[in-house]
């Protein structure tokens, strides 16, 4: 398990610099600079772009990466929704199958909430039966995840890190629909983002296709989560707080770019979609996405909803200064 004083620190001093890098793109134009310098390839993977630099991961390497963060996906909302994981069948495969540490049903009580939820994990276990078809005998076992409850879980650390609890407490995301939601923002963000990132990646043209259905229903869900987050943020404005620093809390740990976007816009207007000046989603690398999911901005390999790290040839996340 990450050690918070190593991410709380980070924070902080991430928190100094964001100011710097939005002023710094107000001069140079953001988008259009990188591009006059020549970061195009990094523009295109996103984040720190390390991982694209320094080698060409295989179309496998890249559908098993995501398979990892379906599993995950797919057991937080099999939990939430049906109070049971994936069936043992959809687990196996090469590298050191885990257990899910955690995950209960919620007693939603918002019925729109309750559908949405529904359709979303069985969304979720699809891709994840999908992948694993697709990628055969070369699909990655489900790796050990962390969806539970308690101080020391990766939720609590999460929304400590955010500010949305205090040392010692507990967050607590299948306790009622709002906290369910703060919970799925967590991840639906990050998956929209990782997919986009891998797709200058692959190579064949039917992965490729399959990757963009993928991306597609990614952003249906999180354009859903973020749409219905900040729709009774609107009666409880608190919830829509705990939103964006929640997409703070990931901006501090990706990488050193300041991309990700909360939910709430200018006074007129939602930030229900995070998208650039084109209207263009951003990207996020492989060593990116680990960052998130270990909780930790170092190079590391194991850590937060992923306490034994994933399955795979992608496993190492990158530092950034």
């Amino acid at each position: 398990m990450i050690q918070e004083p190593t991410l709380l620190n980070a924070l902080q001093q991430r928190s100094a610099k964001q100011a710097e890098r939005r002023q710094f793109f107000r001069k140079t134009g953001g988008f259009a600079a990188g591009m006059a310098g020549g970061a195009i390839l990094t523009a295109c993977g996103g984040g720190s772009g390390d991982s694209v630099a320094q080698s060409a991961p295989s179309d496998a390497d890249i559908l098993n990466f995501a398979l990892n963060l379906e599993y995950l996906e797919a057991q937080f909302y099999q939990y939430a929704v049906f109070g049971t994981g994936l069936g043992q069948n959809q687990l196996g495969g090469t590298g050191t199958q885990g257990v899910v540490q955690g995950g209960r049903q919620v007693a939603f009580r918002d019925p729109v909430v309750a559908q949405y939820a529904r359709e979303i994990a069985e969304d979720e276990a699809a891709h994840v039966a999908f992948l694993r078809t697709a990628l055969g005998s070369a699909a990655v076992a489900q790796p050990a995840i962390d969806i539970g409850v308690g101080p020391n879980s990766a939720f609590s650390v999460a929304a400590r890190a955010a500010g949305l609890i205090t040392a010692g407490q507990t967050f607590d995301p299948y306790l009622n629909d709002e906290n369910f939601l703060l919970g799925a923002f967590i991840f639906e963000d990050v998956g929209v983002t990782a997919y986009k990132g891998a797709s200058p990646l692959i190579t064949n043209k039917t992965y490729l296709e399959a990757a963009a259905g993928i991306l597609a229903a990614e952003a249906y869900h999180a354009g859903l989560v973020r749409t219905v987050l900040y729709s009774k943020g609107l009666t409880t404005p608190s919830l829509r707080t705990s939103a964006d620093a929640i997409s703070n809390a990931r901006d501090s740990l990706d990488n050193a770019k300041d991309q990700d976007q909360g939910i709430t816009g200018t006074a007129t207007a939602s930030n229900i979609v995070p998208a650039d000046a084109n209207g263009i989603c951003y990207s996020r690398t492989p060593d990116d996405v680990l960052n998130i999911v270990y909780l930790n901005p170092g190079a590391v390999r194991q850590g937060g909803f992923f306490p034994a790290g994933v399955n795979g040839n992608l496993v190492m996340s990158s530092a950034f200064a």
